[in-house]
């Protein structure tokens, strides 16, 4: 089995250490090469000449960031998927957040990790039958696990103008960053309208998270849940608040943190298992995000839920809801 190892040399806990442990443990079993990105956008182009040279699998070594852009190489513009040969994708954390490895089930730590995919290739064996996970269609991008209008956007925006500076990034400063947003969007007029299949438009929204697993952020190690039933297999999850009084966020947010959420609230704009969603600005256009990086500010957007769009060498799913269903 042929394999490219894709390392992002500047993720925040990417190492020299962890990048030669996992090439050894690789090269153990399969016919491995190594590319370092180097700048901005690389690892998609990695990944896209990969496909083309028909490599079995692409193993990405850093962050979040790195992982979407390798998929979008792999996959292309969004619409339909591509008829070729699309390698299978393994992640070995090396990054700050890490959402997407965590939310497949993969350890957090590289070296953890590393014997984590070992033992999964393993498992697979040649027969190669990958698990299949769903993505999101955004029109302009693949997300891999979210996208977003408004604070989210907003934060994300802050914490890449810090990272622009030098300054390191830490799932506290997008904490804070989240924080500041909030309370900004909670003096606003909400400008947002929600459109979802089979319901009435739902309009006077001050933010929209979409997500297709759960959960899809972290607190440092503590998960956050905004749709609990989302999977990689099912549909869209869709969140958003038509208030931001401060007692009544606090109650959710709460909610948002328990070990077994169960999300209730009036305010509360949500479906775990959407097929699509269409999001509409009133006024100015609002900052988007897609996957953690800024995608710059839109009027509207459509998302999109692609099922089995992605072969991925992750531990299988606990469930398969049915899209939409």
């Amino acid at each position: 089995m042929r394999a490219v190892l894709i390392v992002n040399p500047t993720a925040t806990s990417t190492t020299p250490a962890a990048r030669d442990l996992l090439t050894h443990a690789l090269q153990s079993r399969l016919e491995v090469t190594v590319e370092h990105t180097t700048h901005r956008g690389h690892g998609g182009e990695i990944a896209q000449a990969a496909a083309e040279d028909g490599v079995d699998l692409v193993v990405v070594h850093g962050g979040d960031g790195t992982v979407s852009n390798v998929v979008n190489g792999l996959l292309g513009r969004p619409g339909e998927l591509p008829t070729g040969h699309v390698p299978a994708v393994a992640i070995v954390p090396g990054g700050s957040a890490n959402v997407m490895a965590r939310s497949l089930g993969i350890f957090p730590g590289p070296i953890d990790a590393t014997n984590q995919l070992i033992d999964l290739l393993d498992t697979y064996g040649e027969q190669r039958n990958w698990r299949r996970i769903g993505l999101i269609d955004c029109g302009e991008r693949w997300a891999v696990f979210n996208a977003g209008m408004g604070v989210d956007a907003e934060a994300v925006a802050a914490v890449e103008a810090k990272r622009e500076k030098g300054v390191k990034v830490t799932p506290s400063r997008y904490i804070r960053a989240a924080v500041r947003a909030t309370l900004a969007y909670s003096r606003r007029e909400p400008r947002l309208t929600v459109h979802l299949p089979g319901r009435e438009p739902i309009s006077g929204v001050h933010f929209v998270f979409v997500s297709n697993s759960s959960p899809w952020t972290y607190a440092n190690d503590r998960p956050m849940w905004t749709n609990p039933d989302c999977t990689f297999e099912s549909g869209l999850g869709v969140f958003g608040l038509t208030a931001l009084k401060v007692i009544p966020s606090l109650r959710l947010l709460r909610q948002m943190f328990a070990k077994r959420p169960k999300l209730e609230a009036p305010q509360l704009v949500r479906d775990d298992n959407a097929a699509c969603v269409r999001v509409t600005c009133a006024g100015p256009p609002m900052a988007s995000q897609f996957d953690g990086d800024y995608l710059g500010e839109r009027a509207e957007m459509t998302f999109r839920a692609v099922a089995d769009a992605l072969p991925v060498v992750a531990p299988p799913s606990k469930s398969r809801p049915e899209l939409g269903k």
